[in-house]
């Protein structure tokens, strides 16, 4: 059986999207880099981090554990979700104008074994004016959110270009993922 080791319910509704039959584990796991740690260790430790605690929570013969983790980034700094409407507008400032890249790594975790798929975006924001870094943050989609956007929502009025997954960029790369649970047998080929 597949566990999804996640509380977004934007993953839920991508794993759905195409047909993946799961539950959902909760998890609790810090979301802090460590010193030294490059960005896409970071959102890789994360993740895998989530799937073996998923792992560890089951404890039953047959489970197969989904952890992923999404992360904004703009010159090595990763941009997490905003404390408030104050951080949310700070990181709109500092992505304004900006490409940033958005890092989507998930892992598969059982008592068989570990396997992990990335995926890497380049994000291109246009200058975001202070009106409208503030519409979007009344509309309340900043928090919670990576970088302080949602690509699905609203958010898309403030992406000009993306090269990448836009799922990926949403929370959780369907590409890789059905490419990952179809290589493990979860899935048909």
């Amino acid at each position: 059986m597949l566990y999804l080791a996640s509380q977004s319910p934007r993953r839920r509704q991508l794993l759905e999207q195409i047909g993946v039959v799961f539950r959902v584990v909760d998890v609790d796991v810090p979301e802090r880099r460590g010193v030294g740690e490059s960005p896409r260790d970071y959102v890789s430790r994360v993740a895998r981090d989530k799937a073996r605690a998923g792992l560890a929570a089951l404890q039953g013969p047959g489970a197969v554990v989904l952890g992923a983790d999404t992360e904004v980034v703009l010159d090595d700094e990763v941009f997490g979700k905003p404390a408030d409407a104050g951080d949310a507008a700070a990181m709109l400032h500092r992505l304004s104008g900006r490409v940033h890249e958005v890092i989507s790594v998930v892992w598969l975790v059982s008592a068989q074994g570990e396997w992990s798929d990335t995926s890497l975006s380049r994000v291109h924001m246009p200058a975001l004016d202070e009106a409208t870094v503030a519409a979007y943050i009344a509309t309340g989609e900043a928090f919670g959110k990576a970088g302080a956007y949602a690509i699905q929502g609203h958010g898309a009025k403030l992406i000009e270009h993306l090269e990448g997954s836009h799922s990926g960029v949403m929370g959780l790369p369907i590409y890789e993922t059905a490419r990952l649970l179809r290589a493990h047998g979860i899935i048909p080929a």
